[in-house]
C-alpha cells in the first residue's frame, strides 16, 4: 500500500482518484509515500525515507523546501495551468476595478442606507467615481505562460492593445497567442508603453521586486498595476510612494501586507486568484495524476526540481535520481551490464543541478544491482519498478 498524506483540504475529486486497493489517503497517515499540499508551510517538516514526492495543488511552491527535497531525492510537482482560467477571470475583473472606481462607488452607495432621498444623492455624487474605459488602452503583461497567455487573449477580445514579455515563452505558448499580441524581448518596453501592467511570473530571488522604484519611474503617469501572482514581485513601498506622488493611479493586488492595506487607490484582495471550486478541482485532479504516474510508473511531469521524463517499458524500470555531473550515466549502465542484464531503452534528462535516468531492463533486477547503482558518486535515489 502507498500512503498519501494530505496537509490541507484537497478536493475529493482528486483524492478519490487514488485506487483504495493500492493507496491510503488522509491527513493522519504515517510514513507517507507522497504528500499533497496547498498552502501548508513545509520548510520545518522532517521527511521520512519512504517519501518519494510532494504535489502542490497549485502553481506556487514557496511553501515547500524545493532544494532540500531535490537533495533528498523527493520529486516536487505543481499543477501549472490548472487554475489559469480562474486567475484570468480575476485579472479581467482587476482591470475594470483599477479603472472604474467600482469598489469605492459601491462602498459609498452602501453608506447611504437610511439617508433621505438616496436615489437623488446617488445621481448627484456619482461624478466623483468616473474612470476610464479599457478599450483601446495598452496592457503590458510580464509572463506569458498558462495564465498570462489567457489574459493577453482575453484583453485583445476586449479591444485592448497587448504587449507581452516572457524570455521563457514556449513555442506552444506563442502559437496560442492572438496574432495581435506584441511580444517584446525588452521588459522595459512594458514599463514605457503600457497603460496597465499585469505580472504573472513565479517568485524567485531573481524575480523579487521585478517592479520597483526604478521601473515605476519609466512608466506613464497614471499607470495602473495588477499583481495576482506573488506579493514579492512588486515592491509595496515603492508603489505606495508612487501613488502618493500621482505616478501610479491604482494598484490591485491579491496579496495583503501592512504597507498596502488601507491605502487610498490600492485594492487589496484576500488571495482570491485560484479560489473557485473549478480551479480547486482541477488542481487536485492534476496533482493526484502526477503522483500516481510517478509512484507507479516513475514518470515525471510538471516537476519543479527534477526534469520531465517518461517511458513506456516492456521489462523492469530502473529509475535513478542523480546529480547532473559527468560519467554518472556510464557508471549506471555499467552496473546493469555487469549483472548480465540488457538495456532495451533508456531516457535521460537534466534540470540545472539534477538529472533523471530511466532504464527499461530485460531480466531480473536484484537488490544487489540497485545497491551497486546507489553506490555511484552523485546518485541520490534508485527505484526499481517491476
Amino acid at each position: 500500500m502507498y500512503n498519501i498524506l494530505t496537509l490541507n483540504k484537497i478536493a475529493a475529486v482528486g483524492t478519490t482518484r487514488f485506487d483504495s486497493s493500492k493507496y491510503t489517503v488522509g491527513d493522519a497517515v504515517e510514513n507517507p509515500t507522497a504528500i499533497m499540499v496547498r498552502s501548508a508551510k513545509m520548510h520545518d517538516m522532517e521527511f521520512g525515507s519512504d517519501l518519494l514526492a510532494i504535489a502542490r495543488a497549485g502553481a506556487g511552491v514557496n511553501n515547500i523546501p524545493v532544494d532540500k527535497c531535490a537533495e533528498a531525492g523527493i520529486c516536487v510537482f505543481n499543477t501549472p495551468g490548472a487554475n489559469a482560467n480562474a486567475v484570468k477571470e480575476l485579472a479581467i475583473c482587476a482591470l475594470l476595478l483599477s479603472s472604474r472606481k467600482i469598489t469605492e462607488a459601491a462602498a459609498w452607495a452602501a453608506s447611504l442606507k437610511g439617508t433621505p432621498d438616496a436615489p437623488k444623492t446617488v445621481e448627484g455624487g456619482k461624478a466623483k467615481f468616473a474612470g476610464p474605459e479599457i478599450l483601446g488602452k495598452t496592457l503590458g503583461i510580464i509572463g506569458l505562460g498558462a495564465i498570462g497567455g489567457k489574459i493577453a487573449n482575453a484583453a485583445v477580445d476586449l479591444g485592448m492593445k497587448v504587449i507581452g514579455y516572457d524570455p521563457f515563452l514556449s513555442v506552444n505558448g506563442a502559437l496560442h497567442l492572438e496574432p495581435s499580441v506584441k511580444v517584446t524581448a525588452d521588459i522595459n518596453d512594458i514599463y514605457k508603453e503600457s497603460d496597465y501592467i499585469s505580472i504573472h511570473v513565479p517568485y524567485t530571488p531573481d524575480t523579487k521586486n521585478t517592479i520597483d522604484a526604478e521601473q515605476i519611474a519609466m512608466m506613464k503617469d497614471g499607470v495602473r498595476l495588477i499583481n495576482l501572482a506573488r506579493g514579492e514581485l512588486i515592491n509595496s513601498e515603492a508603489v505606495v510612494k508612487a501613488i502618493a506622488e500621482g505616478k501610479v493611479a491604482k494598484y490591485v493586488t491579491d496579496f495583503a501586507d501592512d504597507v498596502v492595506l488601507g491605502v487610498e487607490n490600492v485594492i487589496v484582495l484576500p488571495h482570491l486568484g485560484a479560489s473557485t471550486p473549478e480551479s480547486e478541482d482541477n488542481c487536485a485532479v492534476m496533482a493526484a495524476d502526477e503522483l500516481m504516474d510517478y509512484i507507479e510508473n516513475g514518470n515525471i511531469k510538471n516537476s519543479v526540481n527534477y526534469p520531465n521524463a517518461s517511458m513506456v517499458a516492456n521489462g523492469t524500470k530502473i529509475c535513478v535520481l542523480h546529480k547532473n555531473i559527468p560519467a554518472v550515466i556510464a557508471k549506471i549502465t555499467s552496473a546493469v551490464a555487469d549483472a548480465g542484464l540488457n538495456i532495451d531503452n533508456m531516457v535521460n534528462a537534466s534540470k540545472k543541478d539534477y538529472a533523471y535516468t530511466m532504464l527499461d531492463v530485460a531480466g531480473d533486477v536484484t537488490d544487489a544491482v540497485a545497491e551497486k547503482i546507489s553506490a555511484v558518486e552523485g546518485i541520490i535515489k534508485v527505484r526499481v519498478i517491476k
